[in-house]
């Protein structure tokens, strides 16, 4: 399996009976996630199969796509629950001051002061804001607004730094 795969999405529920699959998408758009023609499914971090995306497009409220190799409603069904994932290799380069989520697990985070605030283990989605969830000595959540709270990000160094309370 490929190091450093990041999720996109998810496969949850078929469409019809010629093999099409719904989409869950991370990505902003949405639609970005068909962008990637080579999709690495996986359940609980084990990779299932390497998938090629034949078509993908907007179904009502939700996105819908057709893989390689996969015939049928039967096949599709196999599929739901799976994550999407491409490599990270495959993602464009960040614009200066922008980030991917998954670059920003795993950072150690620290505020003005130089208290510990622990590792961030992922983000929330609040459609505001994103929110760091971060894990020491206790759990903490973090708004990740640049300027406001978040001061540096230091890729090289594993770092975060935050004006944000240890007593929050």
């Amino acid at each position: 399996m490929p190091d450093h795969l990041i999720t996109l999405g998810h496969i949850n529920g078929v469409m019809g009976v010629k093999g099409w699959v719904r989409v869950f998408s991370h990505t902003r758009p949405r639609e970005g996630i068909f962008d990637y023609g080579l999709w690495h499914l996986s359940r609980d971090g084990v990779q299932v199969r390497v998938a090629k995306l034949e078509q993908g497009r907007s179904q009502g409220k939700g996105l819908v796509a057709k893989l390689e190799g996969v015939p049928d409603r039967n096949a599709a069904l196999a599929l739901v629950g799976l994550e999407i994932q491409v490599t990270r290799d495959a993602l464009p380069l960040a614009r200066a001051g922008e980030y991917y989520w998954a670059d920003l697990i795993g950072l150690h985070v620290v505020n003005l002061a130089g208290d510990d605030l622990g590792r961030v283990e992922y983000l929330i989605d609040t459609g505001s804001n994103d929110v760091l969830v971060t894990q020491g000595q206790r759990e903490r959540l973090i708004p990740l607004v640049f300027e406001q709270v978040v001061k540096d990000v230091d890729l090289a160094a594993g770092t975060l730094r935050v004006d944000w309370d240890s007593d929050f």
